[in-house]
């Protein structure tokens, strides 16, 4: 008995101390969904998808504040390694899709406290990961590591705005003009980062061989940076007369409509490359945390199309959210199933010998 105390808690350690740092993307996949659905009047299965989220970001939040007591090397390794340091943005994002959904079950001031949260690490992070694991790094060259999850820094930039626009109609006169403010320039903030990104990962898929297992389902995030602006544009063309706003009004309103449209352009590119994988190449398709930087960008692209759909009265981008959203959670329970099969197989179920 105490040898299989002893055994799973070493697992249990062993599982913290090399925990992702962008399993956050759980809390955005099963946030946004649960959006979508109550955008759709689902109001139980969105309650459901609601409840996931807020246990989700509870406990990944302990672990990681373990991790940081316990395994602080660890971590610190991360933040200096290219290819995992901008999972940390998951933290941004998920903080944010976890206020907006909470405003809209009637929680406006969780939605504020957890943008006042989400806005002081998107300062912090913003610059402490790219210096710590891109300029600062001694090994050249750096763009051989780049990969999706650089996305997940235009993600969180996007969250910020699209937070700021949900808490602009219910703050006073004062604090609107800030809120107006703050969100035009996450949102554009967010747009060039998706350029620089773009520029450096593309330029990793061009010089460097490209293997099968390379290209694993972060590079979804390209897509679902792309739909969060395209949600993030569209809340900003709902918010209230401000300087900042009626000065971008108009470019925000046609920039979200060609942005849906290169979404929904990159959809095939990405799924061809699944196929590429997993079919002709044959990789294992089984549970992994960045399966999670799948399932948001498929819930955000669902969220975005009916949002903007029903703000530009253009029926065939809400038709095509509408169906999107039964897609991501069809995979959102897939993923899910997933996930607790491998926390039990890895975790539970081993027993020692003796």
């Amino acid at each position: 008995m105490t040898t299989g105390v002893a055994s799973a808690g070493s697992r249990f350690a062993e599982a913290v101390q090399t925990l992702t740092p962008g399993y956050f993307a759980l809390t955005m996949a099963s946030g946004i969904i649960s959006v979508g659905l109550e955008l759709e009047s689902i109001h139980w299965l969105s309650a459901i998808l609601l409840a996931v989220c807020v246990v989700s970001y509870a406990v990944i939040l302990v672990l990681n504040l373990v991790r940081l007591v316990r395994f602080r090397a660890s971590m610190r390794d991360d933040f200096m390694h290219p290819g995992r340091a901008f999972g940390f943005f998951t933290f941004i994002a998920g903080t944010d899709v976890l206020g907006v959904r909470l405003g809209m079950a009637g929680w406006p001031a969780a939605t504020a406290a957890l943008l006042c949260l989400a806005l002081l690490a998107w300062v912090v992070l913003g610059y402490v990961i790219p210096w710590t694991a891109v300029l600062g790094r001694a090994e050249r060259p750096v763009v051989k590591d780049a990969n999706g999850t650089w996305f997940i820094w235009c993600v969180a930039s996007q969250s910020v705005a699209v937070a700021a626009a949900t808490v602009e109609p219910l703050a006073g006169p004062d604090w609107r003009s800030w809120l107006a403010v703050l969100a035009v320039v996450a949102w554009s903030v967010g747009l060039i980062l998706y350029a620089a990104v773009g520029i450096f990962v593309s330029l990793r898929l061009m010089t460097y061989p490209i293997r099968p297992e390379d290209l694993r389902p972060a590079y979804f995030v390209a897509m679902g940076a792309m739909a969060i602006s395209v949600l993030a544009g569209a809340r900003i063309v709902e918010m209230a007369g401000a300087p900042m706003v009626d000065a971008t009004r108009g470019l925000v309103a046609g920039s979200s409509v060609v942005f849906w449209s290169f979404a929904s352009w990159l959809f095939p590119v990405l799924i061809a490359a699944g196929w590429w994988r997993h079919l002709v190449h044959r990789v294992p398709l089984s549970y992994e945390p960045g399966l999670w930087s799948v399932i948001f960008p498929l819930g955000m692209y669902a969220v975005a199309g009916i949002y903007l759909g029903r703000a530009d009265n253009l029926p065939v981008v809400t038709a095509i959210g509408r169906g999107e959203l039964w897609v991501a959670v069809t995979a959102f329970l897939a993923t899910f199933a997933g996930m607790l099969w491998h926390l039990w197989s890895t975790l539970v179920r081993p027993r020692s010998s003796t």
